[in-house]
């Protein structure tokens, strides 16, 4: 795992800008503050906040093409939803934020004011909500990867894209969603999780 210990490792390691780097400051911010009241993360991955977190997502913006709508499906605190919307707010994506847990909704409503990331945040079940028309769907540590391609092709367009960050199970799943799913799939080493991948998956059909 990339070990980073404070926002200047995270610029470093990311090459964001100073503007940026401001507005995930605020985030990581207001995350260990609401963190008291309610629980939006595992308590034990604070202290590793800018490399469990926040480069976890930010792995992510190489992937995401210019002016795409992107889904974050169970966004929960934001990751990666959030910070995409952050980091590549001047390529012109557009982010939606699913999440059902009305608290961790508001804290993402603050978060979006704050930051000014322009997010729309939707409380919402996934199954519940009216279809997104997504180029791209991304998700991290929601469901099996078999359950994650059955909400995103609630959300996608026919020519959508999925970006799901998964463990050290990966194969195991992928195989599993194959019986299901004919696919067209890429994957990535994760900076942050050894043994994971970030999956990008394509020319998606129900079998």
């Amino acid at each position: 795992m990339t070990a980073l210990a404070t926002d200047q490792d995270f610029q470093a390691q990311t090459q964001v800008t100073d503007e940026v780097l401001a507005k995930l400051q605020q985030y990581a911010d207001l995350l260990v503050k609401w963190q008291a009241k309610i629980n939006l993360v595992g308590p034990d991955t604070l202290p590793h906040l800018w490399s469990r977190h926040m480069l976890d997502s930010a792995q992510l913006s190489a992937l995401i093409p210019v002016n795409a709508k992107v889904v974050d499906l169970g966004s929960g605190a934001g990751f990666p939803g959030l910070v995409l919307a952050i980091m590549l707010k001047e390529q012109g994506i557009d982010v939606h934020l699913v999440e059902s847990d009305q608290r961790k909704c508001a804290f993402l409503r603050e978060v979006n004011r704050v930051t000014g990331a322009g997010a729309t945040v939707h409380t919402a079940r996934i199954e519940a909500l009216e279809p997104l028309d997504a180029d791209v769907v991304v998700s991290r540590a929601l469901a099996s990867l078999d359950k994650l391609i059955d909400y995103a092709d609630i959300h996608r367009l026919s020519t959508g894209i999925c970006i799901f960050m998964k463990g050290k199970r990966w194969q195991e799943e992928l195989t599993e969603a194959q019986k299901h799913w004919t696919l067209g799939v890429r994957d990535h080493p994760s900076c942050t999780e050894p043994a994971g991948r970030i999956l990008v998956l394509n020319k998606i059909a129900r079998l």
